[in-house]
């Protein structure tokens, strides 16, 4: 049964896989999918012990929730190792794609290698991952996919000491409308959501404090309620915000 337009969604029965969701917006984001009812498959990358944290207050707050851990290299075959294991995990209805590595330097310091992973994690590894889950969405006629770009990424601009990693997530906006295109009529819904500063475990407290001095109002957005925020998007059905980019930065401009 359909909720009405706009009414915020439960996703009961509902299975979610998180890439990069054992920390950080990951884990706000398979916190909050599991508080509105999914199950969550959450993905952890480098630690062991991040990933079994995240389980464990899952589990404490009753969500259903496993877990597995698979380093993502920028090297050929990283994203189709990860892809090969997707039939393992089962059915996913909502994808999510919280991880991508950032470099900061200037054009002229950025090296071949540089180029090659971040458009193979920011770009190819969300791309792979939509393009071989979308045909089961499509055949069951419900599927999410919520992608994660930048801070400013939302639009076309020039950047000075970030450009590879802002070019690739810029360009995770064609994804997600073709996603959208493709899925429409089909259940499918897709939403790229551009975050601005957000306050997450990662952060060192001189990192802190420098970002704070770039927020509006000189206060960093938690983890929290960007989860909330972008996942009540998907949880509506219809999902009327299919192909939609979105920033999620209270007016940040540098």
């Amino acid at each position: 049964m359909k909720q009405a337009q706009g009414e915020a969604g439960t996703l009961d029965g509902r299975r979610a896989l998180v890439i990069g969701g054992s920390g950080g917006i990951g884990g706000a984001v398979s916190l909050e999918l599991g508080s509105r009812g999914a199950y969550v498959i959450v993905h952890g990358g480098s630690s062991r012990q991040r990933l079994d944290s995240t389980l464990g207050g899952l589990a404490g707050r009753g969500i259903g929730a496993e877990g597995f851990l698979l380093r993502l290299e920028p090297v050929p075959g990283s994203v189709a190792r990860l892809v090969e294991a997707l039939p393992s995990l089962g059915v996913v209805d909502i994808l999510v794609v919280a991880f991508g590595p950032f470099v900061r330097k200037t054009l002229a310091a950025t090296n071949a290698a540089d180029w090659e992973s971040l458009a193979l994690l920011d770009l190819a590894l969300p791309g792979a991952l939509a393009s071989a889950l979308l045909p089961a969405m499509s055949a069951r006629g419900w599927g999410r996919i919520l992608l994660f770009g930048g801070s400013r990424t939302d639009g076309i601009r020039a950047y000075s000491s970030n450009a590879a990693y802002a070019a690739a997530k810029t360009g995770l906006a064609v994804l997600a409308k073709s996603l959208a295109a493709e899925g429409a009529g089909r259940g499918v819904g897709c939403v790229l959501a551009c975050p601005g500063l957000v306050d997450t475990e990662y952060l060192a407290d001189s990192e802190r404090e420098s970002l704070r001095s770039l927020a509006p109002g000189g206060r960093l957005a938690g983890p929290g309620e960007l989860a909330a925020a972008a996942v009540g998007l998907l949880a509506a059905d219809p999902c009327i915000a299919s192909g939609a980019v979105i920033s999620f930065d209270g007016g940040l401009s540098f």
